[in-house]
């Protein structure tokens, strides 16, 4: 059970980085120039227009203790935040097994089928491991914390799983945070498709999208998770 939940904070986690860090626009990081200011001037414009996002979700956990790796495939959905609306996120696994986490706002709920049970709270105040911690820490930061927050440097172009040609960037914190680093795969329209986040203890959590789908309707009621009643509920 601690291994699944691990695995659903950092799958969010991981979402999460993509995502938001497409909220960063520096004009010149580290002296890089004119690739880097083009790269993250893309990010940001993409940032602005994402409406909704759906994708296909394929996460490797690495245990560097163990030398292992653990995939988890499924799909995500997601709503940013605006004026009139709270954040929306929901991803559902499949495969090992189906479990499905769903994110509105500071509030959140994981619901368990094989242990018919639901797990719930508040996000931002919880220090759980069942909590997304670092993607609701990354949301809660303006464009302006991010820029300050994080050093950006370009490792050159380079293709990912599927052929797509992306842009690699490596984004260090400026303080110590549970993670050392973030990587990020950025395609030409601004998109990050892949990232990889370097944990402190050497584990890794790499997640990439596909048949990705953007600015798309999507239900704020396809964000509510069904169970058949007798669910236990369970606070986080």
């Amino acid at each position: 059970m601690k291994s699944n939940n691990r695995i659903l904070r950092s799958a969010v986690a991981a979402f999460f980085a993509a995502v938001v860090f497409a909220a960063l626009s520096v004009s010149d990081a580290n002296g890089q120039g004119g690739v880097l200011k083009t790269i993250l001037d893309r990010m940001d414009a993409h940032y602005k227009g994402l409406s909704s996002l759906k994708s296909d979700v394929t996460l490797v956990k690495y245990n560097s203790q163990i030398e292992k790796s653990d995939t988890s495939v499924g799909s995500t959905s997601y709503l940013p935040k605006t004026a009139k609306r709270v954040m929306y996120v929901r991803i559902d696994w499949t495969k090992p097994v189906a479990e499905s986490i769903v994110v509105v706002g500071e509030s959140y709920k994981m619901y368990r089928p094989a242990l018919k049970q639901v797990i719930t709270g508040k996000a931002n105040n919880s220090k759980s491991s069942k909590v997304p911690g670092n993607a609701l820490a990354f949301l809660s930061m303006s464009k302006t914390q991010l820029q300050a927050n994080y050093a950006v440097e370009y490792f050159g172009e380079e293709q990912i799983q599927g052929g797509t040609r992306t842009w690699h960037i490596l984004m260090t914190p400026k303080t110590a945070t549970s993670y050392k680093t973030a990587e990020l795969w950025v395609d030409g329209d601004g998109m990050p498709r892949q990232a990889k986040i370097n944990e402190n203890n050497n584990d890794t959590t790499t997640i990439l999208l596909t048949n990705i789908q953007k600015n798309i309707t999507i239900s704020a009621d396809s964000f509510k998770l069904n169970y058949p009643a007798g669910t236990k509920e369970v606070k986080g």
